[in-house]
């Protein structure tokens, strides 16, 4: 590190002219880094970016009013490799915005997953967001959530699974995951194999524990070779699948973590010759437009994330409307917990006699 950069100022808060001087240009190259605006070389803008990030360098709201208003523009940071899941939460997301006059930008954390919060940083800064929304698995990364309250940004999350208090949407994944493996069990099963979701997302571990404890509570012995580890896409619900059916003993129902994992399962037994449901029955995890279109028809649980993901969009809006206005909380920000009924299909049906 240079020796003439200057260090943290001692006393309170970091300004703008500070930020100035530890990079070595102008207050208004700092400002146009900040507000994303163009003609700033990359290299001097990540000179920028550094000092705001040495200094805990916070633009303060009130001074950004003055600046320009609000941005009227929230962004939705994503890391989920379903396509189905995404669409929807964007389609929710959008539908929030344009009701309320904002506007979405997209952020995904691209190949290098190491360190989210500097990704999340450098986000807000360029983007000048007013809120952040943030899906499964960023939103329970301490570290990213860590990082936007020290910058003061409210934000929401879509179904986060640890206890941490904020502004939220959730499914019960355990409960749904009982339901779905009860389903089957109720039908005549005993030998029900599970495929895991993508090890990143903590849903995948409480759908695991929903399988696992409605065996348990029908006295059916868990058996580590009937679950596989997916990756929440179509390739591993095939690899699931081709796994589980050439077993000396393979299981007479398949409950996949999700719909495209379930769709890959359905092609893997279709491909081996099996005959659903009469030889063996999925269940899916979703209901997402995959489910209606396989034939038969996916029995699944319905996950209403567009609604979910609206839902999110419209509390984060409404946050930053409470903070820009001065009012003061009465309640602690809570997590809005949503139904997720079994839908039952023609995937499942008794185990062969």
């Amino acid at each position: 590190m240079n020796a003439t950069r200057k260090s943290r100022p001692p006393k309170g808060r970091a300004t703008i002219s500070d930020v100035a001087r530890e990079a070595g240009v102008s207050i208004k190259t700092v400002s146009r880094v900040i507000n994303n605006e163009p003609n700033v070389r990359p290299v001097t803008a990540e000179r920028v970016l550094d000092a705001i990030r040495s200094l805990d360098y916070q633009p303060d709201p009130s001074a950004r009013g003055l600046a320009g208003q609000q941005s009227w523009t929230l962004g939705l940071i994503y890391d989920n490799p379903s396509p189905n899941y995404l669409f929807r939460t964007i389609t929710g997301a959008l539908q929030g915005c344009n009701e309320a006059g904002y506007a979405l930008t997209l952020q995904a954390p691209g190949p290098d997953r190491r360190n989210l919060s500097a990704m999340v940083e450098r986000f807000v800064a360029r983007s000048r967001v007013d809120g952040v929304l943030l899906t499964p698995p960023v939103g329970d990364v301490a570290e990213v959530l860590d990082t936007l309250d020290r910058m003061g940004l409210p934000y929401a999350r879509i179904a986060p699974l640890d206890s941490r208090p904020g502004l939220g949407v959730c499914i019960d994944d355990r409960s749904a995951a009982i339901r779905v493996t009860e389903h089957l069990i109720e039908l005549g099963h005993r030998r029900i194999a599970f495929v895991k979701g993508h090890p990143d997302h903590g849903a995948s571990e409480a759908r695991q524990d929903g399988y696992r404890l409605a065996l348990m509570r029908h006295r059916i012995a868990i058996e580590e070779n009937l679950e596989f580890e997916g990756k929440f896409d179509f390739d591993s619900g095939i690899a699931a699948g081709q796994y589980l059916l050439k077993l000396e003993s393979p299981p007479t129902a398949i409950f996949a973590a999700n719909d495209e994992m379930a769709a890959g399962v359905m092609q893997a037994a279709q491909q081996l010759g099996w005959k659903i449901p009469e030889q063996l029955s999925v269940a899916g995890f979703d209901d997402t437009p995959v489910s209606r279109s396989l034939w038969p028809p996916l029995t699944t649980v319905h996950q209403p994330i567009r609604h979910m993901a609206q839902r999110a969009t419209e509390l984060l809006i409404d946050e930053i409307g409470k903070r820009l206005s001065g009012e003061v909380r009465t309640m602690a920000p809570s997590v809005q917990v949503f139904d997720t009924p079994l839908v039952v299909r023609h995937s499942t049906g008794s185990p062969p006699a």
